[in-house]
C-alpha cells in the first residue's frame, strides 16, 4: 500500500519477461521484415550507447526534439476516462506548488491522458464503482484490468492471485456486478494465456486456468455495455502466433470481444499491429487492442536481462484513441500505468507502486507536445 490512497489499493501488476533473444531470431520472416524497418533491425551500432546518450540527455535537461522520440498523438480526442485523482495528476499538483513548473507541465502528458485501473485483488468493488461514477458523469468509457488469476505471474514480481476457484469466481462476479450498465472495456487477466505457452504455469493448473478464463469472459459479457479483451502478451514473448490460437480458444476468445496485446511492454505499433492481424487471422478476424502506454522509443535492445522491467530510455506512445486507421484493431490503450514500477530492479521500487522520476522520464522523451 506504499505511496498509494485508500481508494487506489495497491496493485503489483509487472510485465510478462520476453525470451532473452535477439528480435532478429523471430521466427516470422514477415513480422522480421516490420522490425526492421520500425527499429532498425540488429544493426551494428550499440543500442546501449543510444540508451546512454538519452539517459544523458534527459540528465541535462535536454527535451527538445532530439530527446524526444515516441510516435506524434491521434488526431481524434479520446472516448476513455481521465481519472482527476490519479498518481500522475496528484504529483502535477504537488509540483506545481513546489515551483517544478517545467516538470509539471512535462507529466501532464500523462495526468491528462485515460489509463487503466487496475482494480484491488482482495475487493475490486470500491475503486471499480468509483472509477464508473467518473466515467459516467464524463459520459466516457472506463478502462479496467481484471488481474487475480490463481497462481498469478508463476510466483514472480507480481506473484499472487485469488487463493481457489470459487475465490476468483466470487471476485470476477463483484467486478463485472460493480461496472453494471456503463460503458467499460476489461482487459482480462494479462500474461495468463502466455504463460499456459511458455511451460511457466505448471501444467497441473491448466485445465483450471482455462475453466476461469472461460467464466470469466461469459460473466463480464453479461454487463450489457462491457466489452472484454483477452490478454495474448506480446511478439516478442510468443513469437508465432500460432502457438496462442488454440490456448486462446480453450479460454472463450470467441465470447470475448478480443485480444489485447504488448500489455506493459515496448513494442512498437508497427510489430505489433503486424502480430496482431497475423494473430486475428489465425481466428477468423478477432479484434484486438494494443498497450501504446510506453512504447513510444521501443524496446530496449540487446539480451539484457529482464529487459522488460523498469527500462531506461522508454518513452509515452500513442494516446489512447479509437481512431487507428486498421479495421481490426479497435483501440490504442494505457494499459500500464506510465510511472508505475515494473519491480524492484534499476533501483525501482515495487511493482505497481507510483515512480515519478521514471514517470517523468517517460513523459519528456514523448513527441506529444500538446501538454
Amino acid at each position: 500500500m506504499s505511496g498509494r490512497r485508500p481508494h487506489r489499493p495497491h496493485t503489483p501488476h509487472r510485465r510478462a519477461r520476453a525470451p532473452r533473444r535477439r528480435p532478429c531470431s523471430l521466427a516470422s520472416a514477415a513480422l522480421a521484415a516490420v522490425l526492421a524497418l520500425t527499429a532498425a533491425g540488429c544493426s551494428s551500432e550499440s543500442r546501449q550507447d543510444s540508451v546512454e546518450r538519452t539517459d544523458r540527455a534527459e540528465r541535462a535537461g535536454r527535451t527538445g526534439p532530439s530527446a524526444l522520440r515516441s510516435e506524434a498523438a491521434p488526431t481524434a480526442p479520446s472516448p476513455f476516462w481521465v481519472d482527476p485523482e490519479s498518481d500522475a495528476a496528484r504529483q502535477v499538483r504537488e509540483w506545481e506548488k513546489q515551483g517544478r513548473t517545467d516538470d509539471a507541465k512535462a507529466l501532464r502528458r500523462i495526468s491528462e491522458r485515460a489509463v487503466a485501473d487496475w482494480p484491488a485483488g482482495d475487493n475490486p468493488e470500491p475503486g471499480i464503482s468509483r472509477a464508473v461514477r467518473g466515467a459516467t458523469a464524463a459520459k466516457s468509457t472506463a478502462v479496467f484490468v481484471a488481474y487475480n488469476i490463481p497462481h498469478r505471474d508463476c510466483g514472480l514480481y507480481s506473484a499472487g492471485g485469488a487463493h481457489d476457484t470459487q475465490s476468483y469466481r466470487d471476485w470476477i462476479d463483484s467486478f463485472a456486478g460493480a461496472i453494471g450498465n456503463a460503458e467499460a472495456i476489461v482487459i482480462l487477466e494479462p500474461d495468463a494465456v502466455p504463460h499456459l505457452t511458455d511451460g511457466c504455469t505448471p501444467a497441473e493448473y491448466h485445465d483450471e486456468r482455462y475453466e476461469l478464463l472461460t467464466h470469466a469472459i461469459g460473466r463480464l459479457k453479461r454487463q450489457p455495455r462491457t466489452r472484454v479483451y483477452l490478454d495474448a502478451g506480446n511478439p516478442h514473448w510468443i513469437a508465432d502466433p500460432a502457438k496462442l490460437t488454440e490456448p486462446l480458444r480453450r479460454a472463450g476468445i470467441a465470447s470475448a470481444d478480443g485480444f489485447s496485446l504488448n500489455v506493459s511492454n515496448f513494442q512498437t505499433n508497427d510489430a505489433v499491429k503486424a502480430y496482431g492481424t497475423r494473430l486475428s487471422g489465425l481466428l477468423g478476424d478477432v479484434h484486438f487492442t494494443i498497450d501504446t502506454s510506453r512504447n513510444g522509443a521501443g524496446p530496449l535492445r540487446g539480451d539484457r536481462d529482464e529487459a522488460w522491467c523498469n527500462p531506461p530510455g522508454r518513452a509515452l506512445g500513442s494516446p489512447p484513441t479509437t481512431n487507428t486507421g486498421n479495421e481490426l484493431l479497435d483501440a490504442y490503450l494505457w494499459i500500464k500505468r506510465p510511472g508505475d514500477s515494473d519491480g524492484p530492479c534499476r533501483g525501482g521500487p515495487a511493482a505497481g507502486t507510483w515512480w515519478p522520476d521514471y514517470a517523468l522520464g517517460l513523459a519528456r522523451r514523448s513527441k506529444d507536445t500538446t501538454a
